[in-house]
């Protein structure tokens, strides 16, 4: 390791080159549980392109892993360290570049907050609109390795959908420059698209060119009561097909609504199987809430509740910020992140209804309903071994129900370490190989985060 530590410090400043055990155990592994973690030999946090370059030149020339992290928010355990690497972290390269509202595009390191960049677009009158949930502490890089979602995608479409260009340094320390700042382009194969959600593991983005949107009228949202998941999911495919444009669409099972009720004081009947909530931020956002509204009661719901401003509405909301927090309370949790088409929802929510009873868990589900993303969140007492056993066993299962009804293993988490193995189920063998073949092209030595995705 000595080696490693002195040729790392010949490029990078005082105090970016980090070999304490108790710091670099912090920078261990992001937040997914069950998910191995290695010991990093040192943690380093360059704060220029250049830096970056050196880290990877001097990691290619010792044959040393390399595992890139943001802000660790992630839940697959794709910046988990493996033992011996050089944890590269990115957080100090956070500057916003350049915010053109022109070209409505803004040009940010890695490193930069996704709630600062949206801050800062808004003083334009602009928007970035992919919002994860941890917004206010994930960072762009994070977003575009995992090719993270939000509660907005119904409307505006994942992170990759704004990824106009990326400068990547590669595992041999090049600078690889993809994409464009225009509008339109299509020279050569799209190998920006090929990073996002590449999880770090065929290069480290050092600078990303965004796409921009005029920022949108507050959100006018419902609250609709359902007997059913059945019936709650024949609303949202009713809404759907009828060519509304909702900004926000999400849904919680029985399990979830009973515990915000619960922590939150909700006063939701007993009855409410299921909960969904809709927004508009459209022009015509009054009329199409009534027509969402209306839409619902014919669907069966047997209370909803329309906000008349932007007030009503965060409090309408509310009951989905509580998701989470008020599961929390009941559990260790474990968070499956499973898609499906928007007309399978029910069954998705169902079929992990009757897993939770098969195996005698409880296990909540909030979904966002608009795009068929589902969270199923598996709760135990990570202390009782056979508990755990089973928690492990029915999340496999709900991955295996949602290949069944034509989804996917993951809709903005990522794979990571968490999803390895189903990710091979997914591709098939043909899928799987050619992955293996890109990587290879990128990371011949196979030190960018090994062990994670393929």
């Amino acid at each position: 390791m000595g080696e490693l530590v002195e040729r790392l410090g010949l490029g990078l400043p005082g105090g970016a080159v980090v070999v304490d055990p108790d710091v670099t155990a912090a920078y261990r592994r992001d937040m997914a549980g069950f998910c191995a973690a290695g010991e990093p030999a040192v943690v380093v946090f360059p704060e220029t392109v250049e830096q970056v370059q050196h880290v990877l030149r001097t990691a290619t020339e010792l044959r040393v892993p390399v595992v890139p992290q943001g802000a660790r928010t992630g839940l697959s355990g794709a910046a988990n360290a493996v033992d011996g690497c050089v944890v590269l972290s990115m957080v100090k390269m956070n500057r916003i570049l350049e915010l053109d509202p022109v070209n409505r595009i803004a040009v940010v390191e890695p490193g930069v907050v996704n709630a600062e960049l949206s801050r800062a677009a808004a003083k334009s009158g602009l928007a970035y609109p992919p919002d994860p949930s941890s917004w206010e502490s994930c960072t762009i890089g994070g977003n575009i390795g995992t090719g993270a979602g939000g509660l907005c995608c119904v409307k505006y479409g994942v992170t990759s959908e704004y990824v106009l260009g990326l400068d990547v340094v590669l595992a041999d320390g090049r600078l690889l420059s993809t994409g464009r700042r225009t509008a339109k382009g299509v020279a050569g194969y799209d190998l920006t698209r090929l990073f996002v959600g590449s999880e770090g593991t065929l290069g480290v983005v050092v600078r990303a060119v965004l796409a921009l949107r005029p920022a949108p009228a507050p959100q006018l949202a419902l609250a609709a009561e359902f007997p059913s998941a059945d019936a709650a999911g024949a609303a949202v495919c009713e809404v759907m097909a009828r060519g509304l444009t909702p900004s926000l669409m999400e849904l919680m099972d029985a399990t979830t609504v009973r515990a915000v009720n619960e922590l939150g004081r909700m006063g939701l009947p007993e009855s409410t199987r299921a909960l969904l909530l809709v927004a508009f931020d459209g022009p015509d956002r009054v009329a199409e809430l009534a027509r969402t509204a209306g839409l619902c009661r014919e669907a069966g719901a047997t209370e909803v509740v329309p906000a008349e401003d932007q007030a009503e509405s965060d409090l309408l909301l509310e009951a989905r910020r509580l998701a989470l927090p008020a599961l929390d309370r009941l559990g260790t949790t474990m968070i499956d992140d499973v898609a499906v088409p928007r007309s399978r929802l029910a069954e998705m929510l169902n079929g992990v209804g009757a897993i939770a009873e098969r195996h005698g868990l409880t296990i909540g589900v909030v979904s966002h309903a608009g795009d068929g993303n589902t969270h199923p969140i598996v709760i135990f007492d990570a202390s009782d071994e056979e508990q755990t056993a089973r928690a492990q066993l029915s999340f496999d299962e709900i991955m295996a129900l949602g290949l069944e009804l034509g989804g996917t293993i993951t809709g903005e988490h990522g794979v990571g370490l968490l999803k390895r193995d189903w990710l091979a189920r997914e591709l098939g063998p043909v899928g799987l190989d050619l992955q293996r073949q890109v990587k290879a092209v990128f990371d011949p030595l196979g030190i960018l985060n090994p062990g994670k995705m393929v």
